[in-house]
């Protein structure tokens, strides 16, 4: 059953219940990783576990995301400031106990490369922020894991 949830801003990324950040870096330039998270937005498939298809909606304004096991949300892009900034809110989900969901991306140069650092912050119930918390490990080798793919998909084009 899909809920609305609460329209938070990108300024949810600092003040939310449950905020995590993870980084990594890559050898592909900003610009590169840039263009793969805000233009190539059906690609995310192909380099992001446990994303079964993304589809950009109303010109790119908004994405529609199919995760494994059922799971899908609503989105809406909150800044695409090339090549620093990518980030997006989940309006809509049937993820049982989840109250509001803000994602932030954010591109450095590192070197030749990029450091990646990713936002997740996000409100719920008692027992949704509980088990997001614990779920912490696996969310951050999951962006690992998705840094990593992303950066030979990079590679290999």
């Amino acid at each position: 059953m899909a809920r609305q949830l609460r329209p938070e801003e990108l300024d949810f990324v600092a003040t939310a219940p449950v905020r995590m950040v993870f980084e990594r870096d890559t050898a592909a330039p900003p610009d590169r990783v840039f263009h793969a998270l805000a233009s190539d937005v059906s690609g995310w498939a192909e380099w992001f576990p446990g994303v079964t298809s993304i589809e950009p909606l109303d010109e790119g304004a908004g994405r529609d995301v199919r995760l494994w096991g059922g799971g899908r949300f609503r989105e809406t892009v909150l800044a695409a400031k090339e090549p620093e900034v990518y980030a997006y809110r989940v309006d809509v989900t049937n993820a049982p106990g989840v109250r509001a969901l803000v994602e932030e991306w954010r591109l450095a140069p590192a070197g030749t490369g990029t450091r990646v650092r990713w936002t997740f912050a996000t409100d719920g119930t008692a027992l949704f922020r509980a088990v997001v918390r614990a779920a912490r490990p696996g969310l951050g080798r999951s962006f690992r894991d998705a840094v990593a793919a992303l950066d030979r998909r990079l590679a290999a084009r």
